[in-house]
């Protein structure tokens, strides 16, 4: 596989934004388990990437509750409530390395197209400005956020559509993700995958495939990603 890129594909949870869903997932559980036992990492491996509905089934199977198909959409519900109420109250965050990286690349003229399986995306998006007091979400030629025609991550089916709307083959694109779920959607469209540990989930991240992994987006030079010296040497 060619190291090259020729344009980007970026999850926006936990990579461009610190959004408070894995709160909003978390203080949802009141009432079906204790909320104290969904950790990071069962956000990071069983919720991140996956739709609404399939996260808050995939997260009540993990905590053991009874009935888990059952209650799992009043679960999702109830999640999405207190996701609007989080963000009304405390608002959204880009990450600063985050929203550098996408202004680089695109003043580099990288292609890019922004996936995120909520819904919620494109609002916390235009709501982050940008350095020059455009909206973040304006970056992007291809935007497929909440798009739930088809399967959730680790599902490749995201990868590729974003990389057929770029009209770039999939091994140019290099995913951009946080959550181990989106680098094994990476792989499995044979496109490059870029981790970023922004939860101390380096292993995973790698253990998942991603041929690089940082802490911080700063860490990435765009010059380097055109020539493929971006990439981690072999082990």
């Amino acid at each position: 596989m060619t190291s090259r890129v020729s344009a980007l594909i970026l999850d926006v949870d936990g990579v461009l934004l610190a959004s408070p869903h894995e709160q909003a997932w978390r203080d949802a559980l009141t009432g079906l388990a204790d909320p104290a036992r969904f950790t990071s990492r069962l956000y990071q491996d069983r919720v991140a990437g996956r739709p609404r509905a399939d996260g808050a089934l995939a997260a009540l199977e993990a905590l053991g509750v009874p009935g888990p198909e059952d209650r799992a959409p009043d679960y999702a519900a109830r999640k999405q409530a207190r996701l609007e109420s989080l963000i009304r109250t405390d608002g959204v965050q880009a990450f600063p390395d985050g929203l550098r990286f996408v202004e680089r690349a695109a003043a580099a003229g990288l292609p890019m197209a922004v996936v995120s399986s909520s819904r919620n995306a494109d609002a916390m998006l235009k709501a982050c400005p940008r350095s020059d007091g455009g909206s973040l979400l304006d970056l992007f030629r291809v935007n497929l956020n909440g798009r739930g025609e088809g399967p959730g991550k680790p599902d490749p089916w995201i990868v590729l559509r974003a990389a057929a709307e770029l009209e770039t083959p999939p091994q140019a694109c290099l995913v951009v993700e946080d959550a181990p779920a989106g680098v094994r959607a990476a792989r499995a469209a044979d496109a490059l995958a870029l981790g970023v540990a922004r939860q101390d989930d380096a292993a995973a991240l790698r253990a998942a495939g991603a041929h690089r992994v940082v802490v911080s987006l700063d860490e990435v030079e765009i010059e380097d990603l055109a020539t493929g010296l971006w990439r981690e040497p072999p082990a």
